[in-house]
C-alpha cells in the first residue's frame, strides 16, 4: 500500500514538473529576411528553434537580404531539412514602405556605393517574381495564406505580454502590423532586433566611410522610424557594433560539421565563408535573447533612422538623455561586448544538438 502511494505521489510530481517545463518555455515570433541557404540569417533561426526553452510560434518572413518569394523557399526547406515543418512560415513585405531601388541607385551616382544592398545588388539581382538558385533543392512544403502583419497581430492578442519578438531583417512586417493596430506593440513581451550602427572599431570598408549605416534599418527606413517610436515594453538592439566582434571561421565551421544533428548537417553542407568579415550579425543576436550572460557589457541610448532623403538616409540616430530630440524617442538596450568564447560555444553546442520536440 504504502509502495502505491510513493508510485502516485512520484507520478504526479513528474507530471507537475513536465507540465511547468511546458508552460515555461518562453514564446517567440522571429522576423527574418531570410536568405539561404544557411548564412546568419537561416543560422539564427536555427539557433532559436533548436534551443529546448523556446516555443516559436511562426517565422515571419520580409525581403531584404533576398527577395521574400526565394527567401519563404528556403525557410520552408530549411524546416524541412530538420524536421520542424510545424512552425507556420508566413510571408511579409515584398517591398520597402518608401525606399525605391531607382532612388538608391541615384543616391549612389550622386554620394558614391553602397557595399550592399541585399536583394538590389547587382552581382545577385533578379526579379522578385523568379526564386533564384535552391541548391539545398526546392521544399514541398507550404507558406500559411496569412500575411505577416495580420499574424503578428492575431498571435499577440492570442498571447498578451507573452510573446518575444525577434527580429532580423527590416522593419517592414513590424511597421505594418503597428498601422494597422497600434495597440500591437504594447501587447508584445519584449522587441529584440540586429540593426544599428553607432561607431564601429573596424577596418571593414562597409563601415569605414559610413559607419552609421547598418543595412537592416536602411533597407527600409521609414518602418525603422515608426518600430522605434513604438510603445514597446523593452527593445533590445545588437549593433554592428558588437557583431564585428564574431566570426565564423573555419575551425568552428569544422566543429559543427562534426556533429550529427539534422541542423549540423545543414550548416555543414551549406554554409559558405566569404573573404574575412563572416560576422555572426544575426545568431548573435538570436544567442544573446537566449542567454543574455553573453553580453559583458551594454548601455541604454535612444535611437532612431534618418528618414531625409539625402546622403544620411536611414543611417542610424542614435541620443543620450541630455541631447535627445524634444520630439518622442524611446530608450533601447544597445549591447556594447560579450564573452566571445562562450557564445561561441553555445552556438556549435545548439546546431549540434538533436532537434527538438515539435511545439
Amino acid at each position: 500500500m504504502k509502495l502505491g502511494r510513493v508510485w502516485f505521489v512520484t507520478t504526479v510530481l513528474i507530471i507537475t514538473s513536465l507540465t511547468c517545463w511546458s508552460q515555461s518555455k518562453r514564446k517567440l515570433i522571429i522576423d527574418q529576411d531570410a536568405a539561404g541557404p544557411a548564412g546568419t540569417d537561416q543560422q539564427s533561426i536555427l539557433l532559436l528553434i533548436q534551443s529546448p526553452q523556446t516555443e516559436v510560434l511562426g517565422v515571419t518572413v520580409v525581403t531584404g537580404d533576398q527577395w521574400l518569394k526565394e527567401e519563404v523557399a528556403h525557410t520552408l526547406r530549411m524546416l524541412e531539412l530538420v524536421g520542424r515543418t510545424d512552425i507556420p512560415v508566413v510571408p511579409g513585405a515584398e517591398y520597402p514602405l518608401v525606399r525605391q531601388k531607382e532612388e538608391t541607385e541615384l543616391t549612389e551616382q550622386q554620394y558614391g556605393t553602397f557595399a550592399w544592398l541585399g536583394a538590389w545588388t547587382p552581382r545577385f539581382y533578379h526579379p522578385p517574381s523568379e526564386l533564384g538558385q535552391m541548391p539545398e533543392g526546392k521544399p514541398t512544403a507550404k507558406a500559411t495564406d496569412e500575411d505577416a502583419a495580420h499574424f503578428l497581430i492575431r498571435m499577440v492578442h492570442r498571447f498578451p505580454n507573452e510573446i518575444a519578438i525577434y527580429e532580423g531583417g527590416p522593419m517592414t512586417n513590424l511597421a505594418l502590423a503597428i498601422s494597422l493596430d497600434p495597440e500591437f506593440p504594447k501587447l508584445v513581451k519584449e522587441l529584440v532586433f540586429m540593426g544599428g550602427s553607432l561607431s564601429p572599431e573596424t577596418t571593414d570598408p562597409e563601415f569605414v566611410n559610413t559607419p552609421r549605416r547598418e543595412f537592416n534599418l536602411w533597407f527600409d527606413p521609414e518602418a525603422a522610424h515608426i518600430v522605434l517610436r513604438a510603445e514597446w515594453k523593452k527593445i533590445v538592439c545588437t549593433p554592428v557594433d558588437i557583431s564585428v566582434k564574431t566570426r565564423m571561421t573555419t575551425e568552428l565551421l569544422s566543429r559543427i560539421k562534426a556533429g550529427d544533428s539534422p541542423a549540423a548537417h545543414y550548416v555543414g553542407q551549406y554554409a559558405r565563408l566569404h573573404g574575412e568579415y563572416n560576422y555572426l550579425w544575426d545568431e548573435l543576436a538570436a544567442a544573446a535573447w537566449l542567454d543574455p550572460s553573453l553580453i559583458t557589457k551594454k548601455e541604454t541610448r535612444f535611437m532612431d533612422v534618418a528618414i531625409d532623403h539625402g546622403a544620411g538616409y536611414g543611417d542610424t540616430l542614435t541620443w543620450t538623455e541630455r541631447d535627445k530630440p524634444k520630439l518622442e524617442v524611446r530608450q533601447i538596450e544597445i549591447q556594447d561586448d560579450l564573452d566571445v568564447e562562450k557564445f561561441y560555444k553555445m552556438f556549435v553546442d545548439l546546431l549540434t544538438a538533436p532537434t527538438p520536440k515539435k511545439n
